[in-house]
């Protein structure tokens, strides 16, 4: 069974920028991730989502899943849960490993569900 791949257009843009901020992710006050090379990428009307290197992310409280989706515009997304001694937020990290051309360059790079992290964009 294949697989639609659609690209972006005028009527469904995507932009992929870099984050001209410092990025944190926090969980419990503690730093999940903190970078200065995260990527902004805008799809369509969909809130703007922070992409952070994988390499500025601690990557020992990261427990791959079996979770995985598909997006026709970057591709299928991969899963991590972040690991805490005291509780676990499953799913909450994604990831697209191979993603299509179109927005290949968020390769190697992860994003966090906004309603289980703190992120902030700006801190100095």
């Amino acid at each position: 069974m294949s697989r639609e791949i659609l690209l972006p257009s005028p009527a469904h843009p995507i932009t992929i920028e870099p984050t001209r901020s410092r990025v944190v992710v926090r969980v419990d006050g503690k730093i999940i991730a903190d970078t200065t090379s995260a990527l902004t990428l805008q799809e369509s009307t969909y809130p703007a989502v922070q992409y952070v290197p994988l390499a500025d992310v601690d990557q020992s409280l990261l427990r791959r899943t079996d979770t995985s989706t598909y997006c026709p515009f970057k591709g299928d997304a991969s899963y991590y849960t972040i690991a805490l001694p005291d509780r676990e937020l499953v799913d909450a990290v994604w990831t697209y490993e191979t993603p299509y051309p179109a927005v290949d360059v968020i390769a190697g790079h992860v994003a966090f569900y906004p309603n289980q992290v703190q992120l902030s964009v700006g801190e100095q």
